[in-house]
C-alpha cells in the first residue's frame, strides 16, 4: 500500500471537505459537510495527522457524534469510501481505537488510551454516553527501540528524539525473556487483556492472589512473568515475577524511587513483597556509560561461565527508563529498550510447546 501523503492542515480541510461532493458522509445526511472531521485525533500523532484518509466530511450534527465517538472512526471510514486505516505510530497496525485513541475490545468495550483523563475528552465521553462501555483496566504500551539497539525488527518502533531523557536521572534494568503482565487489586492480564489461560500463568496468579489485596484501588502493577522458558533460558532467576512499574488512578507511572517503595509494601500483609527486575545503571543519562555498564555486565557473564565450566548466562538486552513519573501519554518518551540482535532463536511460539521452568536461586 502507498506511503500516505502528509498534507499541511489547510490542504488537509479542503481535501476533505472536497469529497462526496461536498455533503456529508453520514448515509441519508443530505447536509453539506462542515467539518473535515479526524478519525483519529491530531494530538495522537507526532506529524498531526494530517492525512487525506484520517479525514471524513461531516456536518455539524454528525461532527459532534462522532467527538463523543457515537460514530466509530470505522463507520466513518467506511462511509467516506477510505481503504486505508492511518494510526499514530504508538498502535498496533491492527488495532482498533475510538477517536481519542481509547483501544476498543472485539466485545464492544473500550481501555482507558492515553487520552481518557483529559477534561475535554471525558466531557465529550460523557456527552455520549459511552463512559460505561471502559473497563478499568490498561494495556502496557510498546515500547520503542533505542536507535542503536540490533534487534529492531519489522514493524518494531525507533524512538530517535531523546530530549525527554537528556540531563535526567535515568535507571536502567534488565529486559527480561518474559510475558509482560498487569495486576491490579481485582484483575490480572497478560499484554493482550484478552489474553486466554494457559498453564504458564497459573504460578502467576497464584502469586497475585497473595498480595493483590495490597494492591491501593485504581493502581497497578507491571511486571515479567518468566515462569516459562520463551527464547532464554534462566538458570537462577531469583523468582518468576519481576515488577518495572507502578501506575496511579490517574494513569501515570510512579518514580522508580516510588515503585521501589510501593514494591516492598504490596504483598508485605502475606510477608510478601515484589522483586524488581535488576538495575545495571541508575544516574544521569549518557548512552555510552549506559552501555559500558551493560558490557560490564556480560563481561561478568562470560567470567563467571569460565570459572564455573557452565554456559554463558544469555541476555535479552536492557530497558532504560527516566527515573521520574510521568503519564501514559507520555511512556513513549521516558522507556526505550535495547534488544540483542536475533533475540528469537525458537522456530514455534514458546506458548505451543511444552512449558519448561526457568530455574530459580538456591536459597543458602
Amino acid at each position: 500500500m502507498a506511503q500516505p501523503k502528509l498534507l499541511s492542515r489547510s490542504a488537509f480541510s479542503t481535501e476533505t471537505l472536497a469529497r462526496l461532493g461536498g455533503r456529508c458522509c453520514v448515509p441519508g445526511c443530505s447536509e453539506p459537510a462542515a467539518d473535515a472531521h479526524h478519525l483519529i485525533d491530531r494530538s495522537l500523532f507526532p506529524d498531526g495527522g494530517y492525512y487525506l484518509d484520517n479525514g471524513a466530511p461531516l456536518c455539524s450534527r454528525h461532527h459532534l457524534e462522532a467527538e463523543r465517538t457515537t460514530l466509530s472512526p470505522d463507520e466513518l471510514r467506511g462511509w467516506t469510501g477510505i481503504k486505508q486505516v492511518i494510526l499514530p505510530p504508538q498502535f498496533e497496525d491492527d488495532e482498533r481505537i475510538d477517536k481519542w485513541g481509547n483501544p476498543i475490545l472485539g466485545n464492544g468495550t473500550r481501555l482507558k488510551g492515553e487520552m481518557f483523563f483529559d477534561e475535554p475528552v471525558q466531557k465529550a465521553l460523557a456527552a455520549g454516553g459511552v463512559l460505561d462501555l471502559f473497563r478499568p483496566y490498561v494495556k502496557y504500551p510498546k515500547t520503542w527501540h533505542m536507535e542503536s539497539s540490533p534487534g529492531v525488527g519489522r514493524g518494531d518502533r525507533v524512538l530517535r528524539d531523546l530530549s525527554a531523557f537528556i540531563g535526567q536521572r535515568v535507571i536502567g534494568t534488565e529486559k527480561r525473556d518474559g510475558e509482560c503482565t498487569t495486576m491490579y487489586p481485582d484483575h490480572i492480564h497478560a499484554r493482550s487483556l484478552d489474553s486466554r489461560h494457559h498453564p504458564s500463568r497459573d504460578w502467576i496468579k497464584g502469586f497475585w492472589n497473595a498480595i493483590r489485596s495490597d494492591i491501593p484501588h485504581d493502581f497497578r502493577v507491571c511486571g515479567e512473568n518468566t515462569y516459562a522458558v520463551h527464547s532464554i533460558r534462566y538458570e537462577a532467576l531469583p523468582t518468576w515475577f519481576e515488577g518495572f512499574s507502578v501506575w496511579n488512578e490517574r494513569n501515570e507511572a510512579l518514580s522508580w524511587d516510588e515503585t521501589l517503595e510501593y514494591f516492598d509494601l504490596i504483598g508485605s500483609s502475606s510477608g510478601l513483597s515484589i522483586t524488581p527486575v535488576p538495575v545495571f545503571y541508575d544516574g544521569i543519562f549518557d548512552l555510552d556509560a549506559i552501555h559500558e555498564a551493560w558490557e560490564k555486565l556480560l563481561a561478568a557473564d562470560r567470567a563467571q561461565a569460565a570459572l564455573t565450566g557452565q554456559p554463558v548466562q544469555a541476555r535479552e538486552g536492557y530497558v532504560v527508563r527516566t527515573a521520574a513519573g510521568f503519564r501514559y501519554r507520555d511512556f513513549r518518551n521516558h522507556v526505550a529498550k535495547w534488544v540483542r540482535a536475533g533475540h528469537v532463536q525458537t522456530d514455534s511460539h514458546w506458548m505451543h510447546g511444552e512449558i519448561v521452568p526457568n530455574g530459580i536461586q538456591r536459597s543458602g
